[in-house]
């Protein structure tokens, strides 16, 4: 599902990424740990097409992303990958249902297919009494799981997690990392998930460890 190989990417003088490569199978889930600093975000930016490397080779699902132009790679980012962020990033004038909405609207989707797919996502994560809410009315753990029913509305064959339990109660994380195999295990999408939760990463398919901007062990489940 994911091949990158030979990534290097640098600000300024720092190198941030040191010629790292990096795969995922379809349908797996891998977490990506590190020090801050080791370059996990940047990485993750980067395989989400977020961020162009200064070098190296991208493909996502068979495309070549890298060779994509602007209009054409946010198009594919839309339909093909989904993202999940430690802070929420709902928009607080909408509703729990027009956030979801909001990305099948923007891919031209038809206004009431939209409606049902958010709904439906909605329902299966547990939020069907919520549809009607803004985030101000959520608790930190229903926003976040109105954030992932957004970033799954387009059926997106990658799904992108940053720290995405970094702001939760612990009761909270451990509802929501049990929530990501499930739908690992339902949708059947291949999970990148960047974490300092060893917990997290101890339930990942593999899990990889960065440091200085290169890869320096691999565990396995």
């Amino acid at each position: 599902m994911i091949e990158a190989h030979g990534i290097r990417k640098s600000f300024g003088n720092l190198e941030v990424l040191k010629g790292l490569d990096f795969c995922a199978k379809r349908s797996e889930v891998v977490s990506i740990m590190g020090a801050s600093g080791a370059g996990k975000s940047t990485l993750l930016q980067i395989l989400g097409t977020l961020s162009r490397p200064d070098s190296g080779t991208l493909t996502i699902d068979g495309t070549d992303v890298l060779k994509l132009n602007s209009s054409r790679l946010s198009e594919f980012r839309n339909r093909k990958i989904g993202f999940v962020f430690q802070f929420h990033h709902l928009l607080p004038e909408f509703t729990s249902l027009e956030n979801v909405m909001i990305p099948a609207l923007i891919a031209e989707r038809p206004e009431k297919e939209a409606k049902e797919a958010a709904e439906t996502l909605l329902e299966d994560l547990g939020l069907s009494e919520r549809m009607s809410h803004k985030p101000s009315e959520l608790s930190g753990g229903e926003q976040q799981r109105v954030a992932i029913a957004r970033a799954l509305v387009n059926k997106p064959s990658v799904l992108f997690a940053d720290e995405p339990s970094g702001n939760l109660d612990s009761r909270t994380k451990e509802e929501l990392h049990k929530l990501f195999f499930s739908l690992r295990d339902k949708y059947g999408q291949t999970i990148i998930i960047v974490t300092h939760d060893p917990d997290l990463a101890a339930m990942c398919d593999r899990s990889l460890y960065m440091q200085d901007g290169l890869f320096l062990s691999e565990t396995r489940e």
